[in-house]
C-alpha cells in the first residue's frame, strides 16, 4: 500500500522534459532512468506507416535510455569499407526460424484499464498497438475465465456436478470488455490478428482440492470424466467466442502447469506433470479438439518457465499419441536467467525440429525486489529487448508481453501482484503513458512481420552489442541491435551483396536498420 501511495505522488509531480511535434514524444519524467511518453485523447506520438527506401539506401529507428523514441536516420549503402574495428556482417545463406508475430495479452485488469480512458483516448491506445501507424501487434493473448489480472474469481462453468457444461457462459468480463476491444484492435490492424487462449484453473469442483487457487490437479485419470469435461470446456470457449466472429490461432496447455503442484500457491492454477498433461492431450483434449469444428486451432504444451526443457518436451513429444495434436511449446520469461537458452531452447528446437517455440508471457516488476511500476524504466526496456534477441537467436517464433494496460499501481490485481506494464494507464487525467519497454517492443512488433525468416550475422570480434538478423517476406533485411554498454560504440554492416552501412549506436539503446536486398 506504502508503494502505491508513494507512485500517485510520483504520479502527480512528473516533469514534462521535451516538447511536442507533430510524431515527436512527449516526454514525462518520474524519476527513473529515462522518460515515459504521454498521450491523451488528441495527441499520441505515432512512428508512423514505415516505407523501406530504394535498393541502395538504408532506414534506421533508433530508441535510447537518452530519450529518442523510435528515432529515423536515413543514409546511403557505400561500396567501400569505412574501415571500422567493428563489423557486423549479415549472411543471408543461413536459415534458421520464420516469425510468427509479437503482442500481449488482454487480460481482465488490461480491458479495465482501457476502458477507463474517454472514447478518444482508448482509441489512441488501441491505435499505438494494432493500426498501421502504431507498433503493429498481431498477437493477443486471452486469458480463458479469471487469473489474477482479474478483481475476482470465476470459471465459465460454476455449477458443481455440471459435466455436460450445460451452464457454461462468458463473463461480463468477456462480452463487455475483452471481446469489444478485441475487435476493435482486429478492425484497426491491418495485418492478420492472432489469438491465443490460456486457462489458469478448471472449475473447483473439477478439482482435487476444491478451490481455484493451490495446490490442485484434475480429479481421476486421463480419459475420466472430469478430464473429459475440462478438454470440452476448451471446445465450447471456441464455440462462445466464435459467437462474436473471433477464431483462435492456438490454446495452451494451462497457464504454469508447475504453479498448481506448489503448495500454498495464492492465485489461480491447475497442476500438471509432463506425464499427466502428456495423458490429457492424448486421451483428452486432443481427440476433442481434432473432432470439433476447430480442428484446425494449434495446441501449445508447457505454457510455463523454459528452465522445464527440455524435459517437458521430452516426455509429451516422443510420445507417438500426443505429438500428433501438438504443434508448438509456450515458454515463459521469469526464470531465463537462472538457466542458458542453448541447453534449453535450441536443444529442444534440433530434439524436435517441427514444433515451433513460441513465448507466451513476460513482465517485468514482478519480482520481491523490484516490483510494480516503474514509470520511465530503460533498464526494463534493455531486459525485455535482450529476452528477444536471445529468444530469436534460440529459434524462439514470436513474443507476448503480459497486461497490455495496468493502472499506475500496477493493476488491478485481486491478489495484488502487482507488475509493470509497456503501457500505463491514469484515468483520473485521462492519459498514458507509453513506457521505454513499449518502444523496445517496438523495434522487432513493427518489423518483423510474419514469415520473416532469421539468418545468420556475425560480427568481426567479441563484442558487447546483441544483435539479431532477418530476412522479410517482402525481400527486406531487418537487423535488430543493443547496445547495453555505457560507451557509444561505432561499427559498420556489410551486406555481401550491397556494401556497407556506416553507423554508430549509442550507449543503452536498440537499434533497428532496414534496407531492401532487390
Amino acid at each position: 500500500m506504502k508503494e502505491s501511495v508513494l507512485l500517485f505522488c510520483v504520479v502527480s509531480v512528473g516533469i514534462v522534459t521535451a516538447s511536442r511535434g507533430s510524431d515527436q514524444c512527449w516526454a514525462v519524467n518520474f524519476g527513473q532512468d529515462s522518460v515515459v511518453c504521454q498521450c491523451n485523447s488528441t495527441y499520441c506520438d505515432s512512428v508512423g506507416q514505415v516505407v523501406v527506401p530504394v535498393l541502395g539506401q538504408y532506414l534506421g529507428f533508433l530508441s535510447s535510455k537518452a530519450g529518442s523514441r523510435l528515432e529515423r536516420r536515413h543514409g546511403p549503402i557505400q561500396p567501400n569499407s569505412t574501415g571500422a574495428v567493428l563489423r557486423l556482417t549479415v549472411v543471408p545463406d543461413q536459415k534458421y526460424q520464420r516469425i510468427k508475430g509479437f503482442g500481449g495479452a488482454m487480460t481482465d485488469a488490461a480491458a479495465m484499464n482501457i476502458l477507463s480512458l474517454s472514447p478518444g483516448a482508448r482509441e489512441q491506445l488501441l491505435q499505438q498497438y494494432f493500426s498501421p501507424d502504431g507498433i503493429e501487434y498481431n498477437v493477443i493473448r486471452v486469458p480463458m475465465a479469471s487469473c489474477d489480472f482479474s478483481t475476482r474469481l470465476y470459471t465459465y462453468a460454476d455449477s458443481p456436478g455440471d459435466y455436460q457444461l450445460h451452464n457454461f457462459s462468458l463473463a461480463p468480463e468477456d462480452t463487455q470488455m475483452k471481446i469489444p476491444l478485441i475487435q476493435r484492435a482486429q478492425a484497426l490492424s491491418q495485418r492478420p490478428l492472432y489469438l491465443f487462449a490460456s486457462a489458469w484453473s478448471a472449475p473447483a469442483w473439477l478439482k482435487t482440492n476444491g478451490a481455484l487457487t493451490g495446490k490442485g490437479s484434475l480429479k481421476g485419470k486421463a480419459g475420466g470424466r472430469e478430464h473429459k469435461t475440462w478438454a470440452q470446456y476448451y471446445i465450447r470457449f471456441l464455440e462462445e467466442y466464435g459467437r462474436y466472429n473471433l477464431s483462435f490461432w492456438a490454446l495452451t496447455t494451462g497457464n504454469e502447469p508447475s504453479a498448481g503442484q506448489m503448495t500454498n500457491y495464492s492465485f489461480q492454477a491447475l497442476g500438471f506433470t509432463a506425464e499427466t498433461q502428456r495423458d490429457w492431450v492424448a486421451m483428452d483434449l486432443g481427440p476433442a479438439l481434432h473432432s470439433s469444428p476447430y480442428a484446425k486451432t494449434q495446441i501449445m504444451i508447457l505454457d510455463d518457465q523454459r528452465i522445464l526443457l527440455p524435459r517437458w518436451a521430452k516426455v509429451v513429444l516422443s510420445d507417438i499419441r500426443v505429438a500428433r495434436y501438438v504443434h508448438g511449446v509456450g515458454v515463459h520469461w521469469y526464470y531465463d536467467r537462472f538457466v542458458p537458452a542453448d541447453i534449453t531452447l535450441a536443444t529442444t528446437h534440433h530434439l524436435y525440429p517441427e514444433y515451433y517455440l513460441f513465448a507466451t508471457e513476460a513482465c517485468a516488476g514482478w519480482t520481491s525486489f523490484d516490483r510494480g511500476v516503474r514509470l520511465g524504466s530503460w533498464k526494463r526496456a534493455e531486459d525485455y529487448a535482450h529476452d528477444i534477441i536471445e529468444d530469436l537467436n534460440n529459434y524462439v517464433t514470436g513474443w507476448t508481453d503480459w497486461n497490455l494496460a495496468l493502472d499506475p499501481g500496477g493493476g488491478p490485481n485481486w491478489v495484488k501482484n502487482f507488475v509493470d506494464s509497456p503501457v500505463i494507464v491514469d484515468k483520473g487525467r485521462d492519459v498514458f503513458y507509453k513506457q521505454p519497454m513499449f518502444y523496445s517492443l517496438a523495434h522487432f512488433s513493427k518489423f518483423l512481420w510474419e514469415g520473416s525468416q532469421r539468418v545468420g550475422v556475425s560480427t568481426s570480434h567479441h563484442t558487447a552489442l546483441e544483435s539479431s538478423a532477418f530476412l522479410r517476406p517482402d525481400g527486406t533485411v531487418v537487423l535488430i541491435i543493443l547496445n547495453r554498454s555505457d560507451s557509444d560504440i561505432e561499427f559498420e554492416v556489410w551486406d555481401q551483396t550491397l556494401g556497407y552501412i556506416p553507423t554508430t549506436i549509442p550507449q543503452h539503446s536498440i537499434l533497428t536498420l532496414l534496407w531492401k536486398t532487390h
